[in-house]
């Protein structure tokens, strides 16, 4: 080949790969939607379970969920702790909100109108249409740039004018048809934003709720819109609030018969509750008081007070945190969760058997909480006494009967090694690790246990079935 012909497909090399990241970048503009790990843990997520939280966002969801014919329990409402305000979806199964949404958002109203937005993600099937639609336009953009760079390279043979002349029509090719892929991209996303308005407050409507906590929420981020992406929160980069988009929002939130519907108090008191919950757990001890001060003597100000003066640690801060905690249980002795707080105060300071009680009750006032049966599990088998760890076991199993939960089957693999059940204890270590999206892992472990568990059993069904796991590649 002449050395200048080398030199210009050497060049048209170079612009194939920066060509080919400008695809990559068109796929990384909805990549939180069009992600779809095996688990979230796979994909990295810092995921939070909480009883109280889940029950609560739970309710919020499930008429939404329900008019959208999603049905009961298809859709699940994850928690991200993460203190950006965002939620996003990555598939038919799970909406993702980030602890930072449910603390910024005042009313129960926001969050809801949030869900319903991203419910009409997923009713319209708009992952799944946007994952299509990347394909599409990687296999365009590949023969856009084969046409481009034959021409380029035409041009490096043929030289002088005719050569420069094809190499720019080559470059003007590669580059137009990026920029067609683009702009179809954006439009097609901005559609989906509106057609997940509109869906959203149909099924507000439905449920006699009103959009403006919807709207309350776009136009918060409406003037982001003008920031650099560098400074813009994930939900504004992830949902264009263009200006028409906005004035449309404004227009079907007025003229619904439900524009005015307020929430209702109980419901925004456990609202309160979860962002006061939040803010003892999540922020540091100063920031907690200053925004929960002594002088603030409602009911989630106490209980932000009671988990942050824990967490400010220093001598008696367990004992002061318990008794600001026994304040709440007294004046509300059918609050499962400040029993259940009391006795996770007590696990962190290494008290098992002193939680254990409070755990008890909270299980009792709450008894289809899988978590709370968890972490009393958790605090049995701590004890170091045989019988309660028995007690641990059929705990365990019960939970994972309804919540596959990677700690419970920790747990439970913990629980059966001081049986002296190895071979369960790996299964249930392979399952964790599966359910995590460490195949690896896993089947390291089922490997292991496969021989050892009897033919059949629920266990060797289940580690069976990791050890036979091919895990699809993309092709």
């Amino acid at each position: 080949m002449p050395q200048k012909e080398k030199r210009m497909l050497w060049k048209s090399k170079g612009l194939l790969t920066s060509k080919r990241a400008i695809v990559m970048a068109i796929a990384a503009l909805t990549a939180s939607q069009l992600a779809l790990p095996a688990t979230a843990q796979a994909q990295g997520l810092p995921l939070i379970r909480d009883t109280e939280i889940e029950a609560l966002l739970s309710d919020y969801a499930r008429p939404i969920f329900r008019t959208a014919g999603l049905g009961s329990g298809r859709v699940t409402v994850r928690i991200v702790r993460n203190d950006a305000f965002n939620a996003f979806v990555l598939d038919g199964s799970n909406v993702f909100m980030h602890t930072g949404s449910l603390m910024q958002a005042k009313t129960p109203n926001e969050v809801i109108g949030v869900i319903a937005h991203e419910t009409g993600h997923i009713a319209g099937g708009h992952m799944a249409a946007l994952r299509t639609r990347i394909a599409k336009d990687q296999t365009r953009a590949l023969l856009t740039q084969i046409l481009g760079i034959g021409a380029m390279i035409a041009g490096g043979v043929a030289g002088g004018d005719s050569g420069r002349e094809a190499l720019q029509g080559g470059q003007a090719v590669m580059q137009g048809g990026q920029d067609v892929i683009m702009r179809g991209l954006l439009s097609e996303r901005r559609s989906q934003e509106s057609a997940a308005d509109q869906a959203g407050l149909k099924y507000l409507n439905a449920t006699k709720q009103s959009g403006q906590g919807m709207l309350t929420t776009f136009e918060r981020f409406q003037q982001q819109e003008y920031v650099s992406d560098q400074y813009k929160d994930p939900f504004v980069r992830s949902h264009p609030v263009a200006t028409d988009r906005l004035a449309r929002l404004r227009d079907l939130v007025s003229s619904s018969p439900y524009a005015n519907q307020l929430d209702d108090p109980a419901l925004q008191l456990r609202h309160d509750l979860m962002r006061a919950k939040l803010a003892g757990y999540l922020e540091r001890p100063g920031t907690v008081f200053n925004l929960y001060p002594p002088s603030d003597t409602s009911l989630p100000a106490r209980y932000a007070r009671a988990i942050g003066r824990f967490f400010q640690g220093g001598s008696g801060a367990l004992e002061a945190s318990l008794v600001l905690i026994d304040d709440l249980i007294k004046d509300n002795p059918s609050n499962p969760y400040f029993w259940e707080v009391k006795g996770d105060v007590l696990m962190r300071s290494g008290k098992m058997k002193e939680a254990i009680p409070n755990l008890r009750q909270a299980l009792k006032l709450a008894p289809e909480s899988t978590l709370i049966r968890v972490q009393l599990a958790t605090a049995l088998q701590n004890t170091g006494d045989a019988a309660t760890v028995t007690e641990a076991v059929e705990m365990l199993r019960k939970s994972l009967v309804t919540d596959q939960n990677p700690h419970a089957f920790r747990m439970l693999a913990t629980a059966y090694y001081k049986q002296d059940k190895g071979p369960e204890a790996d299964a249930m270590i392979a399952q964790a690790y599966f359910l995590e999206g460490d195949i690896k892992q896993s089947q390291i472990f089922a490997k292991r246990a496969h021989p050892r568990l009897r033919p059949g059993s629920p266990e060797w069904i289940k580690n069976d079935d990791i050890v036979n796991f091919r895990p699809q590649t993309a092709g």
